[in-house]
């Protein structure tokens, strides 16, 4: 396995739906790959992090220039044509 392939299947790989022939593979491949092991890790940790989390209120300067910026990047990006 590729680092390419291991990063294609780490979806199902991270949720545990990934087939098991293919997780041998993703196994042995991370038992040799550090950078693939630390985007794992990373991963997980992340997951964990968001589970555990609690919602965070902005601050209210900051939410109004995040939804600016968040619509100004939207018109530019979905312009009508023609």
């Amino acid at each position: 396995m590729k680092c390419a392939e291991l990063l294609a299947a780490l979806n199902e790989y991270v949720d545990g739906t990934v087939d098991p022939a293919i997780c041998e593979e993703f196994e042995q491949h991370m038992a040799g790959c550090n950078p693939c092991q630390v985007v794992v890790d990373n991963l997980r940790q992340t997951i964990t992090l968001y589970k555990g989390g609690k919602p965070i209120e902005l601050p209210a300067p900051f939410r109004l220039r995040l939804h600016a910026a968040l619509r100004q990047h939207w018109k530019k990006t979905h312009r009508p044509k023609g």
